[in-house]
Order: structure tokens, then C-alpha cells, then sequence
């Protein structure tokens, strides 16, 4: 593992290793805060924890470099917890195991958190540098974007002086983001009073998994299977076909990250036990043929379990089901302005069915606000017909594009001098930070761009090992030119 912090530039790749080994999942964000401020102390510059739980760091201009223009630059310390099936990782307490396969690092079986961990050791390296020139410096490195964004949205106003804001949060090298999606999290929940289970039933958990899972914003537009979608095509035909009923489910555990595993139990009377496994391995064939060049792995896989004593009385069943297959997910339009780039779609990420209570949850994103009221309102009145309730929450808008952007010429011009080529503007589908902070700073002069990564919230999550060191030669090479005020 230790090889990582060899590779160059060694200043972002020894910082990312030391965060690899400090646990920060969104929500348990303690011990990377410690982490950064005792780093900040280290190097000697000044940082503070603020009252959203943020980082923040200031680092003053070099000699002569005083009249520069100020810059933020804004990473999140929080990662996305996914493991393989068969690992027993902590992730609240246990460090990510980094390795490098050819021209990636990757992690053993857990997200690697290069999201937006390259982005945290790009700022360290700059916040430790005595060589670099620049003028005066701030680092905001935010809590908990992963999950709603929260350090973002409880940024105190009169708390950043800086005029320009490089977000760092950006996944393919040679791009520079100008405008993301909002988004608004849809949770549908119900109450319901458990009924018995037949005394001579059986019960046997089904299981679809195998699939890629990814980026709920990054990846929607690629078709690949949702496992809760995919879960309750094999349930409602068991029901239909095998007498089964539903006694729980449980797929997903991200709303961000579009489910690769999704399981229900489903009671049966005995003699229909052997029809639902043909059931389900006819649905298996179904869909490997269906996602055939998208999706390499799909199970459905039948195992027999003890039965429960409680179950999902049938009018609730038949409800919930109606409902998960009627729930849109996936890519509901284009922008028309920039028709390879996602407009409005939505992610069933996260279904929890059992002991009373049935929850949904879902990320739905759009670039528009009218868009994403409109999303909210189709989730809202498929549940609403389920006799379930919606609430809304973490809703932020979505970060208007800036063509004319000082900032966004001066790196163009200079990435073209530094590799003999034009940089791709563009919009992306993923939610930024950007628009928060824009909200509170609106003067902010803002561009996202990093090193790329593939499958971000994914187990096979990697970082391009050859894009990190130009990345940083345009990093420091932009700091140095920043105009005066």
C-alpha cells in the first residue's frame, strides 16, 4: 500500500494516503476533522471548525502577491461507505486499503473515496508548499456533502473572503464544469400493522445482485440496472404466480448511489417453492439478456430461510409493489442546450420494508427548478396513490452556467499552454457545492475541475494515476497567474 504515496506528484498522493487511513464516511466525520486540523498546525497555517462542521484554512499570500485576487479552494471531506458483499470493513473505524492496478489506484473492496479525497490532498499540498506563489489563500473543506450537503448549506455568511472559488470536486481530467444539476431528497414512508404468517408456509429470500451500481448523477444516463427495480419484477410475479407474499425488503443504502443489491423474503406455501426458484432463475436469464453489454453479472438467487411469524398484510403489499414498479427511475429528459448532459432524472435508491414500517427513499435531481417540482410531483403522486407519506428535504438548486467566466478563460488559456490543447467546457449531471456557495458568496467567481475517476459510490471506484500530476501543474501554475483585484 505504501507505494501509493511514491507516485507523483508525491505532495497529493502522501496526502491522500494519510486520508485513506483516517475512517470519514458522511456522518462520522470526527476524526478527519481532527485529522485536518492537526495537519493545518503541522504545516502552520491558520484553520478553525465552523459551526457547520466545515474545515476552513488560510494560508496568506506570498511576498509581492498581496493585490492578487483571493481563491477558495473547496473540496468535501466526507466519502461514500460501499463494500463488496463479503467484506467486513468498518468504515467508522477501519482505514481504506489503496493499491495500484496498472494505471489506476483502487481499493480492496471498498469505495476508495478518491471522491472527493484527491481533492482534500490537492489542498493540503498546497497549504504545506513554502515554494508556491500565489496570492492569498482559503481551503473550505466541507461536511457531509454526500449526503445532503449539509456543511454547504449551513455555511455561515462573512465567513470566506476570497473573489474566486475552485471546486475540486470534478471527475474527468481535461474538463472544466461550469453548471450542475440541484437535486431534492423524496422519502416515502407507511405505517402498517403486521399480519401471521400461514403456520405451514415457507419462506425464501430472494436476492438480485451482481449488478454495477454507480453514480446516481454521474452514470444515470448509462442504463444500468437498479436492483430494486429490477427486485420487483420477480416480486410481483411471485405473488402473482406462486401465491407468495411479502414479509420484508431491504435494497440500497445510499440515496446517491443507484443500488447493486436489493433482497426480499417472500412466504410461499410448500408445494410452490420449487415454481418461484424456476421463477426467478427464468427472471435471471431476462435480464442478463436485457442489460447484455451494460451489465456482466446479474443473479437472482433463491435461498431458503426460516419462516417468519409476521408478514406484510395483502392490500399493503399489493400497494407497496404497485408502487416500487411504478416509481420513475432513471433519466426523464435531456438538456435541450447541451443534449448529452442529463436535465432532470431520479434514483430509487434505498428500500426498507419490515416489522410495520415501509420506507423509499429517493435522490431526484434536475438542472431546472420547475423540472425538479415536476419529479417531485410525479414521486409524490405515485406514493400518494400507495396511501403513503412524502416528505421532502435537502433540496438545493442547481448552479447556472457562466460562459464569460474570468476564471474559466484564464484556465482554459493557460491548460492550452501548459498540453498544447483545448479544455472541454461543459455541465454536469452530479450536484455541486458550487450552487450553495453561491447562493451565500454570489460574487464568487466559481470553475470545478480535478483528476479523473471512474465508478465514484462504487466498489470499483478508481483514480487515473497519469491525470493527478497534470492536475497539479495546472493547479499551481493557476494560482501563480491569478489576476490582480
Amino acid at each position: 500500500m505504501s507505494e501509493i504515496k511514491n507516485l507523483n506528484p508525491v505532495c497529493i498522493w502522501k496526502n491522500f494516503y494519510a486520508l485513506t487511513q483516517v475512517p470519514r464516511p458522511s456522518g462520522h466525520l470526527e476524526k478527519v476533522q481532527q485529522f485536518l486540523l492537526d495537519f493545518a498546525k503541522q504545516v502552520g497555517v491558520e484553520a478553525f471548525k465552523d459551526p457547520a462542521d466545515n474545515i476552513v484554512m488560510r494560508k496568506p499570500a506570498s511576498p509581492g502577491m498581496e493585490k492578487k485576487k483571493g481563491v477558495i479552494l473547496q473540496a468535501h471531506m466526507d466519502m461514500v461507505p460501499q463494500k463488496t458483499p463479503e467484506s467486513t470493513h468498518n468504515f467508522e473505524t477501519d482505514p481504506i486499503e489503496p493499491w495500484i492496478d496498472g494505471e489506476w489506484v483502487k481499493a480492496k473492496s471498498t469505495t476508495l473515496g478518491a471522491d472527493n479525497g484527491l481533492g482534500v490532498a490537492a489542498i493540503m499540498a498546497v497549504m504545506e508548499d513554502k515554494t508556491l506563489k500565489h496570492g492569498p489563500i482559503e481551503a473550505l473543506i466541507t461536511a457531509d456533502e454526500e449526503t445532503g450537503m449539509f456543511g454547504a448549506n449551513a455555511l455561515p455568511a462573512g465567513e470566506l473572503n476570497g473573489d474566486i472559488l475552485l471546486n475540486l470536486d470534478s471527475e474527468c481530467w481535461g474538463k472544466f464544469v461550469i453548471g450542475s444539476a440541484g437535486g431534492i431528497d423524496v422519502t416515502a414512508t407507511l405505517d402498517y400493522k403486521e399480519v401471521e404468517t400461514e403456520a405451514d408456509d415457507a419462506a425464501v429470500k430472494v436476492t438480485v445482485k451482481g449488478l454495477r451500481g454507480g453514480h446516481s448523477g454521474l452514470e444515470i444516463h448509462e442504463g444500468r440496472g437498479n436492483a430494486n427495480k429490477l427486485l420487483v419484477r420477480v416480486v410481483r410475479e411471485a405473488i402473482e404466480e406462486c401465491e407468495a407474499r411479502l414479509a420484508c425488503w431491504q435494497g440500497g443504502n445510499m440515496r446517491n448511489a443507484i443500488p447493486f443489491k436489493a433482497e426480499a423474503v417472500l412466504t410461499l406455501p410448500k408445494e410452490n417453492v420449487a415454481a418461484l426458484k424456476e421463477l426467478a432463475a427464468d427472471w435471471q436469464d431476462d435480464f442478463q439478456d436485457e442489460y447484455k453489454g451494460i451489465e456482466s453479472g446479474i443473479e437472482v438467487l433463491c435461498e431458503d430461510v426460516e419462516t417468519p411469524k409476521m408478514e406484510v398484510p395483502v392490500e399493503i403489499q399489493d400497494n407497496l409493489i404497485n408502487a416500487i414498479y411504478g416509481c420513475h427511475d432513471g433519466v426523464i429528459r435531456m438538456i435541450p442546450s447541451y443534449p448529452n448532459v442529463v436535465e432532470t432524472s431520479s434514483n430509487l435508491a434505498i428500500i426498507n420494508i419490515g416489522e410495520g414500517k415501509a420506507s423509499l427513499k429517493i435522490l431526484a435531481r434536475s438542472s431546472r427548478e420547475d423540472m425538479k417540482d415536476y419529479i417531485v410531483k410525479t414521486l409524490e403522486s405515485c406514493f400518494n396513490m400507495a396511501g403513503m407519506k412524502v416528505e421532502t428535504a435537502g433540496s438545493y438548486g442547481g448552479w447556472d452556467p457562466n460562459p464569460d467566466s474570468e476564471i474559466l478563460n484564464l484556465l482554459c488559456k493557460e491548460y492550452k499552454a501548459l498540453f498544447g490543447q483545448d479544455g472541454i467546457i461543459q455541465v454536469d449531471h452530479a450536484g455541486l457545492e458550487c450552487s450553495i456557495i453561491l447562493g451565500k458568496y454570489p460574487h464568487l467567481d466559481v470553475v470545478s475541475f480535478g483528476p479523473t475517476m471512474k465508478s465514484p459510490h462504487t466498489t470499483t471506484e478508481r483514480a487515473l494515476i497519469a491525470t493527478v500530476d497534470p492536475f497539479w501543474t495546472l493547479l499551481k501554475h493557476t494560482l501563480e497567474v491569478i489576476p490582480e483585484k
